[in-house]
């Protein structure tokens, strides 16, 4: 047994054996009777659910509706005239001056059997059109990307709440208890608010997303570092296990020693599934190429990675995986910035649902499109002519579901000739989440935590279910 010096502090000790986990961990702890075991156990839902698992897919920076899945002729006729923002919380306040409605640099084109129309960029999403349905109707209630980036994920503008993933992780459990019940892919960048866009907030710690790295090998340390035997960290291990016991006795009020903890029993648990579970040269030439795996364009490359491994996440039981996609925060130059973003999407997204429906999971995987809110129908200032951008806009966005019992091959809501506003079919996000979690088979009102003195849910205050948005 390796001798620790005798000036080590438990809190190093406890960082310092987290770093290297490998094939052993707590063995010990997992044996124990805890009160804990089971939470993440398969759970019926509190009626029949229409889907098993969720897909989400964040686009971070809020995508421009009228430039992707909303077209808006009449901007052609208002082009160039002027444009006067409302003075509400919902207008953005950082550009000043004159403003001018701006139709869109991009083309449309026609999909499915009900001719959806979409930009002409989005090639082969176009082919897998009449399994989506397109929303309208849905409004934001803020214009500043932390805040409404929070509450588009956990409820909550102010964070420290849990995600959506942590609620349904919480309501239903995972199907495979060898990995995360909530999986996070994020981009290079985390989206704006950073890791509490996934948080378990004040739900108990098992419930977090467990995020995994955009480059590289998506988690480290899953074999024993070099020079270590396994006799060897078992026996460290034994003792951080006698020392973690001591503490809790001393400290029971402490929920971080017992967070690290969970992240040992599943790191443990993780070895003998999630190695396979990430290797996607275990998936054939023909799916590697649908999705663009290998392509050229690193960007390609990069989304075609992460959106084959949640497709993988979710066949291995997992059931949340959380798709981050930045990069359309774009004030100016949109014709360029979203033009890029789309046609790097494209491909990974369309082979998403071609190869979900193809392997049979599309009927029970509810996979969501969707950014924090929409933009305006005007140039934003910052740019003219070919910089011409969108500012953001709260009252105007649109998302998409497929699968896990949407509608397929549908619309669902407007909004106004100009964009601006949703007219029709107009629901908040809560009703989004009450909607999001009722095709789960979860009820908002019903999936509660006691925490603060009052029962919590989701919505925060109720919603209602937007029955077209449910087949």
């Amino acid at each position: 047994m390796r001798i620790l010096p005798a000036s080590i502090s438990r809190r190093d000790l406890l960082l310092g054996s987290s770093a290297g986990l490998g094939r052993i961990a707590l063995a010990s702890l997992l044996s124990q009777d805890d009160s804990r075991a089971g939470a993440l156990t398969p759970k019926k839902g509190h009626f029949q659910a229409k889907a098993k698992r969720c897909i989400f897919l964040l686009m971070e920076g809020g995508p421009s509706h009228i430039d992707t899945f909303d077209p808006k002729p009449k901007l052609d006729q208002l082009h160039m005239t002027e444009f006067t923002k409302s003075p509400t919380k919902f207008a953005a306040a950082m550009n000043t001056g004159k403003r001018y409605y701006v139709r869109s640099p991009f083309e449309f084109r026609e999909a499915g059997k009900l001719g959806i129309p979409m930009n002409r960029l989005f090639e082969r999403f176009a082919n897998v059109a009449d399994d989506v349905c397109f929303y309208r109707g849905l409004q934001a209630e803020s214009v500043n990307h932390p805040t409404a980036l929070y509450h588009l994920n956990c409820g909550n503008q102010f964070g420290g709440d849990p995600a959506v993933g942590a609620w349904a992780a919480y309501g239903l459990g995972t199907e495979n208890q060898n990995l995360p019940a909530f999986v996070v892919l994020p981009d290079k960048a985390y989206p704006q608010g950073g890791s509490a866009n996934w948080s378990n907030g004040f739900l108990p710690a098992h419930y977090q997303g467990t995020a995994l790295r955009s480059e590289g090998p998506p988690i480290l340390d899953m074999n024993p570092p070099p020079g270590v035997a396994e006799a060897e960290q078992r026996a460290n291990l034994g003792l951080l296990s006698k020392l973690n016991r001591m503490h809790q006795r001393e400290h029971a009020e402490h929920a971080e020693l017992a967070a690290r903890i969970e992240s040992y029993e599943l790191a443990f648990r993780m070895q003998a599934e999630m190695p396979a579970v990430v290797d996607l040269s275990k998936e054939s030439q023909e799916t590697r190429d649908l999705y663009g795996v290998g392509h050229a364009d690193a960007e390609v490359d990069s989304l075609a990675r992460r959106f084959l491994l949640a497709r993988r996440m979710v066949q291995a039981g997992v059931r949340f995986v959380q798709i981050g996609v930045s990069g359309w925060d774009s004030h100016d130059y949109i014709e360029k910035a979203h033009g890029a973003r789309i046609r790097s999407l494209d491909r990974p997204m369309a082979a998403l649902l071609a190869d979900l429906k193809r392997t049979g999971l599309l009927e029970e995987t509810l996979v969501i499109w969707a950014g924090e809110f929409g933009r305006s129908p005007d140039n934003g200032v910052r740019g003219e002519g070919k910089a011409w951008g969108r500012d953001h806009n709260a009252k105007a966005m649109t998302v998409w579901l497929a699968g896990g019992g949407a509608p397929r091959g549908k619309i669902v809501g407007a909004t106004d000739e100009a964009g601006g506003a949703a007219v029709e079919c107009v629901h908040p996000l809560k009703d989004f989440h009450v909607t999001l979690l009722k095709l789960l088979g979860l009820d908002d009102a019903r999936l509660t935590y006691l925490h603060a003195g009052r029962n919590k849910q989701l919505s925060q205050t109720g919603g209602e279910t937007i029955r077209e948005l449910i087949a």
